[in-house]
């Protein structure tokens, strides 16, 4: 089957019973519009991560018996509200939101769900989620992401990469991995040329009060300057964009070949 076959919403009523089945994974890609500084668009997170959702299930979908859900794009934007533009969701709205989806979900033979995860600033409460929908529906549910940032517990500094280095491990919003799989993904939506450094550098020597320390704080964009940006995008290209994209693929593709087999009992 194609990507366009696996798609749930294209499949009619009298369909579901003949294709799905309990050991079926439905796939949600769950993106954002919010402001990524001025060299990104709104749809940043949306795109990667509805491209990511529809890459994997190419790839791997007739396989893994992967389906592939309508991306969901408003969601919990709320660290960016200062900026016209971003749509957000409140963080108790978005968990009804979530809910009813399971709960529609939960009417199907599939019994798994993965939430493929393209904003940070989703997670913690994507969390909770999970395990709300596990009680209350009986789904088996999991969290993926193309790729952790910083404060996430991922890495976006590579020693042998001195533009990624230049984040001091803080490139979290705009920076440049996300512009560089920005240039491969949509080229014609990214403004090099409006695209500014902006590091909290003063953070970088903290062991434990910094992004991905021990310590956690609630922090806006607007906390660390106008631009919006919190990272370096100035170096980012497409090239690079292309392997961080391939490179989440297949980390998504061995993460639900996983899920596929995964069992709460031996």
């Amino acid at each position: 089957m194609s990507t366009s076959t696996r798609r749930l919403s294209e499949l009619r009523a009298s369909d579901l019973d003949r294709h799905l089945t309990e050991r079926s994974i439905l796939v949600l890609p769950i993106g954002a519009i919010e402001q990524h500084g001025p060299h990104l668009p709104f749809n940043t997170d949306l795109e990667i991560a509805s491209r990511c959702a529809e890459a994997v299930v190419e790839r791997v979908g007739d396989d893994l018996d992967l389906w592939l859900l309508e991306p969901l794009a408003y969601t919990k934007s709320n660290e960016h509200a200062g900026t016209p533009g971003t749509v957000w969701l409140g963080p108790e709205t978005l968990l009804r939101v979530l809910d009813d989806i399971g709960r529609s979900l939960a009417a199907t033979p599939a019994r798994k769900l993965a939430l493929l995860n393209g904003h940070g600033g989703n997670s913690s409460l994507l969390n909770v989620a999970c395990r709300e929908l596990r009680l209350h529906h009986g789904l088996e549910t999991f969290l993926l992401h193309p790729s952790l940032p910083p404060d996430q517990g991922g890495t976006s500094d590579d020693p042998a990469d001195a533009e990624l280095a230049s984040e001091l491990g803080m490139g979290i919003h705009a920076g440049r991995a996300e512009t560089s799989i920005m240039l491969h993904l949509r080229p014609e939506l990214v403004h090099m040329d409006l695209a500014e450094r902006n590091v909290p550098e003063h953070l970088a020597a903290n062991r434990h009060v910094r992004f991905g320390g021990a310590v956690t704080f609630g922090w806006l964009a607007a906390d660390f300057g106008p631009t919006g940006v919190i990272g370096d995008p100035t170096g980012a290209d497409a090239a690079t964009g292309a392997g961080l994209f391939e490179g989440s693929v297949t980390q998504l593709s061995e993460a639900l070949a996983e899920i596929r087999d995964f069992r709460f009992r031996s």
